[in-house]
């Protein structure tokens, strides 16, 4: 594939969020000062920049890929993530025991956010939803599952949830006006309800009360067990924010506490992450089998990461696919750690096929605690080990994350248009902007690596870079139907999501794609508890035109 940089192009968009609801809306936007079209048009800044805005937009590498004289790894980290995996012995094998997709695309659709789906196929192409299966009580995760739950497994094993019995129903939601703006126009809402039955399951759903392990009955799977879907987001760019540093993300929660404080919403921000009242992080990112060190949370809706380089594509490569790696030499499993190598061990079907299963995986019984006599014992020993044979190599490794840190922002389009200019004024004053921040500043880019792996010279790098994601990357609420697990979600970047439709084939938006367009994304921000309410009802309020100016806007962005 070419790869194309910079020559005035465009750029596009998502959902809105605002902050406040006091008239004062810069009283805690951290960047009143919002540039010029030229800055506008170059969204990832001059290195991290393409001008490609063709289907093949998402795909592009940055200009820092080639000064590192890195675009040879580029290519082949791009391989890794566009082949599917399998069980013989090529370039692509290890698939499995269980799995969640046998490839990247399936969830990343030509690199962009998935698409809205009716059926839960692990197969379907974009099919980015990841089932959130929890405890209803606790609003924990589930213990007898993975906390990714495994839909597909390789014979002789048997997948976690048989996906054949999940059911997604999309229901009509109606809001407090009726889904009707002043001036008439009318829109349109959905939301999924998502029920998996008892028997659905392979091993006893288990889930953790009170610091014990509790089953619970199959009569009352329906009741005490939720389930959420969540899709992928585009992975474009996401090198970029890496390299935004702790210290500013630290500023934005602490400037937006301090306000939140002042106007006496004490609750505004997730106590399980960041204390109102000491103004300070309660919880970081740790990598307890890495370096040990505190990162700030960036990454994924529920902000359980921190840098790129330990994060949710890093964990896709192994966890999604199951397949090891040097330093990942254990299988992806249930959450507890041992139910389902527990069920797995005690299933006829898996025993009576397990030993022709491992002479294939292990044709010369290098792990002699695989082949002994005792074949429930080796099913256990097997799912359970520590010391599994590295599938991906560490050379590959290291070219999927310089890929991974490698892909370009689209130019935002339109930049030196009034309809753009117009609706980036009014995103700004109507108080959207105050979450979907428009730009940060890079800082030198140090390479952070809680896994010790990767430094500087190995990575592409973007220092003092203006980039602009539309993010704040704070977790807000916005209190949709059928929420969200927890109701906390981190601010969606904007930035690149007017071309979805055109890579993608599909503009679904939100956590769950439940937004079919632009518009109701932003109409799914006005319930009355929601963050955003106070932005929702002045863009309801706005002329026809105007609204249309601002959904012009981050469709261009």
């Amino acid at each position: 594939m070419k790869h194309i940089y910079l020559v005035p192009a465009l750029l596009s968009a998502l959902a809105l969020t605002a902050c406040t609801d006091d008239d004062n809306l810069d009283v805690h936007l951290p960047e009143a000062e919002y540039g010029t079209p030229n800055e506008w048009y170059y969204a990832g800044g001059k290195l991290g920049t393409t001008s490609i805005q063709s289907a093949y937009a998402y795909r592009q590498a940055t200009q820092a890929v080639d000064d590192a004289g890195l675009s040879l790894n580029f290519q082949i980290g791009e391989s890794l993530f566009e082949k599917d995996y399998n069980t013989s012995n090529d370039a692509f094998a290890g698939l499995g025991p269980v799995y969640v997709r046998r490839g990247c695309l399936y969830c990343h659709p030509n690199y962009g956010h998935g698409k809205r789906q009716t059926a839960y196929r692990a197969d379907q192409d974009g099919n980015g939803y990841l089932l959130v299966v929890y405890d209803k009580k606790t609003n924990a995760y589930i213990y007898s599952v993975a906390g990714m739950p495994q839909t597909k497994a390789v014979k002789p094993f048997k997948p976690q949830i048989d996906e054949s019995k999940i059911n997604i129903e999309w229901k009509n939601y109606t809001d407090e006006w009726g889904n009707k703006f002043p001036d008439g126009e009318t829109y349109s809402l959905i939301y999924p309800e998502v029920t998996i039955p008892a028997d659905a399951y392979y091993s006893p759903v288990t889930v953790k009360r009170d610091g014990k392990y509790v089953v619970i009955p199959a009569d009352q799977v329906a009741s005490e067990i939720g389930v959420r879907l969540e899709s992928t987001i585009g992975i474009y760019g996401t090198g970029l924010t890496d390299a935004i540093p702790d210290d500013s993300i630290t500023a934005e929660w602490k400037r937006q506490s301090e306000y939140f404080n002042s106007v006496g919403k004490t609750n505004a921000l997730n106590p399980a992450y960041w204390s109102q009242a000491d103004n300070k992080w309660v919880s970081y990112y740790v990598n307890n089998a890495g370096d040990k060190k505190q990162y700030v949370r960036r990454y994924t809706y529920a902000m359980s990461r921190g840098p790129i380089l330990d994060a949710a594509g890093a964990n896709a490569i192994w966890n999604i696919t199951n397949v090891t790696r040097p330093d990942r030499r254990y299988h992806y499993l249930s959450l507890d750690g041992t139910i389902y190598a527990k069920s797995s061990m005690e299933d006829p079907d898996v025993q009576a096929d397990f030993p022709e299963y491992i002479k294939q995986i292990d044709p010369n019984n290098a792990h002699p605690t695989w082949h002994t006599a005792d074949v429930k014992q080796n099913i256990y020993n097997y799912l359970m080990a520590k010391d599994l044979d590295p599938e991906m190599s560490s050379s590959q490794y290291k070219n999927f994350m310089i890929w991974h840190r490698g892909l370009a922002v689209p130019a935002a389009r339109n930049t030196t248009t009034n309809r753009f200019k117009q609706g980036m004024k009014l995103f700004k004053e109507i108080g959207c902007a105050n979450c979907h921040r428009p730009s940060w500043t890079t800082g030198d880019d140090n390479i952070q690596d809680p896994n010790g792996i990767f430094k500087n010279n190995d990575m592409p790098r973007y220092p003092h870079q203006k980039i602009w994601p539309y993010t704040d990357f704070v977790q807000h609420r916005l209190f949709m139907e059928n929420d969200i697990r927890t109701g906390w979600c981190r601010t969606t970047p904007l930035w690149g999501r007017g071309l979805s439709k055109l890579c993608t084939g599909a503009e679904d938006r939100l956590h769950d794609c439940r937004a079919r367009n632009t518009m109701e994304a932003i109409m799914w921000h006005g319930n009355a508890k929601s963050d955003a309410r106070y932005a929702i009802e002045k863009f309801r309020n706005l002329k026809k035109a105007d609204r249309d100016n601002i959904i012009f806007f981050i469709e261009s962005i």
